[in-house]
């Protein structure tokens, strides 16, 4: 048994003190901390926030040798209990590495617990202790004896079950509820007193019931217990998952309050993050890539299937708030258009693919700078198209002997079947298991060729053509002068600055850089990007007045009627609607993906 006590330390000075006992260490016992977090591909280096490591032995200090930036090494003598400790600074308020103020605590293990090497598939026991008056504990850690407030004795049966279970503590909004057999807790910090726990618990319960009974249909799950720890900041949204339990983080307008008007979109979105969060207890935590079996936690872990594991949970957060009904079919196209909107804004996505995007998550997407968009693609927003093009092609084929279509909730139970990682070739002969070859209009004879197309291609999705095919229309308008510039912007103090420049677009021929500020656009100050349009003359070249490191320069918006060519799907807006006037085979196709 590997030992660990964990206690606040300061509140004002944002420390935890860990104890960790080794009762048979190894004559030269390493230690390691993770350098990053099982879900957000970034090395963070968490071994930054940890105090020089203090080792006895015996009662007498034994040498701690820092062998590399995450490593230790401390020379035993003897067969006595070896005992480290140190100090683990905390204040950071995101769901990856851990909090403590004088109203709050938060810990995940990655950032927490070192790893002992040579025991890491034995059990692991953590004592939490020596909290603040009136602070309890949440946590999906099993425990082996607790007080009421949850302080005292946990287990995990190996490090990885242990750094898998971020812990909450101070003094939250608790409440439960039971789905499919399974006891579920919502841990709520930092949320108004009037905040609506009930309407929150109803609506999770829901989603939860909802995609139990996908995976498991009247099954049990495996897991016994489940804990969401939401925490509630002015502004803020994230999320982690987790095996049995999920971080969050949403803004306090988010909540639903009692006796106040809901918040719509906002609320929209914190019911899509849950869902989201919670879908991946099942997609990436038990069905997860290959490549993660087991984690590395000394270095990246490269994939080239988060298009799948991010993308397609993507898709299906939104689905299950449709298919509960907490969200109605106009909202759902608003939120579909939404992420066709983001992509098609996105450059990028023209000379990097999905699987690319997968790939070099932990240099591009997690470290985002103003050619971001041009360099890359999100493989959670074109992940998720990708999973919506497969769910309509699939649902354009014959109905089997039951009379039912095949559908992407088909392939990711035969993927989920399987019981075990999974590669690329798995997704590509569960399609084929299906749904044999894709409909004719897709232009592939094989569901792995377009899967190459689609996933290790940059041509832009047939989905105006797939929706269609499902009774949704596509109505395109031009975007603000803004995207129709090919420049994203911003307005504060005052002051219109250039944020960033898109490939290929006119800003980008006309001169402008990130950085610059625009004064005038010809002959008249500008101060907001509706200053911009006020003044524009889409017919004629323009003067447009820049300061560029203190420096007044002039240059010249070219007329965008003469730039079409420089204009295309990134210019334009796009919208989602439910025509009226279909056939019968296309309405019944709608009916069946949308509930209407």
């Amino acid at each position: 048994m590997i030992d660990y006590r964990i206690e606040v330390g300061s509140t004002h000075a944002h420390r935890f003190n860990v104890t960790l006992r080794i009762a048979r260490p190894q004559a030269q016992q390493l230690l390691s901390l993770p350098v990053w977090i099982p879900g957000s591909y970034l090395v963070r280096e968490f071994a930054r926030h940890l105090s020089p490591l203090l080792a006895q032995q015996g009662g007498r200090s034994v040498p701690v040798q820092q062998l590399d930036k995450t490593t230790w090494a401390v020379e035993c003598t003897g067969k006595g209990a070896l005992t480290i400790s140190y100090e683990v600074y905390a204040f950071d308020t995101s769901v990856r590495t851990a909090f403590l103020d004088a109203h709050r605590g938060f810990f995940n293990g990655t950032s927490t617990f070192l790893c002992a090497h040579g025991f890491e598939d034995q059990p692991h026991k953590v004592k939490i202790t020596n909290l603040p008056k009136g602070w309890a504990v949440a946590t999906g850690l099993p425990a082996i004896k607790v007080n009421t407030q949850g302080l005292g004795d946990y287990r995990a049966p190996d490090y990885d079950a242990l750094v898998d279970h971020p812990v909450e503590l101070g003094t939250f909004w608790r409440g439960q509820f039971t789905a499919k057999g399974v006891a579920h807790e919502l841990i709520v910090s930092g949320a108004s007193d009037d905040f609506d726990g009930q309407r929150l618990l109803d609506d999770t319960q829901r989603i939860c019931e909802a995609q139990i009974t996908f995976w498991h249909g009247r099954r049990k799950p495996a897991f016994e217990r489940y804990v969401f720890l939401l925490n509630v900041i002015e502004d803020g949204y994230g999320g982690l998952e987790h095996r049995n339990s999920t971080a969050l983080i949403c803004a306090r307008r988010d909540l639903p309050r009692t006796g106040r008007p809901i918040n719509t979109e906002a609320y929209q979105t914190l019911l899509g993050l849950i869902s989201h969060e919670y879908f991946h207890t099942w997609n990436v935590k038990r069905l997860k890539p290959a490549e993660f079996a087991p984690y590395d936690f000394t270095q990246e872990n490269h994939t080239q299937l988060l298009w799948f594991f991010e993308g397609f949970t993507s898709y299906y957060d939104d689905q299950f708030l449709l298919r509960t009904g907490l969200i109605d079919a106009s909202a759902y196209l608003k939120l579909l258009g939404k992420t066709i909107n983001q992509v098609n804004a996105t450059p990028g996505r023209h000379t990097y693919s999905l699987a690319q995007a997968s790939f070099d998550a932990w240099t591009r997407y997690y470290r985002p700078d103003e050619n971001t968009a041009n360099a890359t693609v999100s493989y959670y927003t074109k992940g998720s198209l990708v999973a919506l093009a497969l769910d309509l092609s699939l649902r354009q084929l014959p109905a089997d002997t039951a009379g039912d279509a095949p559908t992407l909730d088909d392939v990711m139970l035969r993927l989920w079947q399987l019981g075990r990682p999974i590669q690329e070739f798995d997704i590509a002969q569960a399609l084929e298991a299906e749904a044999g070859q894709p409909p004719a209009t897709a232009g592939a004879t094989s569901w792995g060729a377009l899967l190459q197309r689609w996933v290790h291609g940059t041509a832009d999705l047939p989905l105006q053509h797939l929706l269609s095919n499902a009774g949704v229309g596509w109505v395109s308008k031009p975007g603000s002068l803004a995207q129709r510039l090919g420049v994203r912007l911003s307005d504060t103090a005052g002051a219109l600055k250039v944020q960033a420049v898109m490939r290929g677009g006119v800003a980008e021929s006309c001169g402008l850089s990130m950085g610059d500020e625009i004064i005038a656009l010809a002959g008249w100050r500008v101060r907001r990007a509706d200053d911009l349009a006020t003044w524009h003359d889409s017919q004629h070249d323009q003067p447009l007045l820049i300061c560029r490191d203190q420096a007044l320069l002039t240059l010249t918006v070219p007329a965008l009627a003469n730039a079409k060519d420089r204009i295309g799907l990134e210019g334009e807006v796009i919208a989602l609607t439910l025509p009226e006037q279909l056939d019968d085979k296309t309405m019944q196709r709608r009916r069946i993906w949308l509930k209407t």
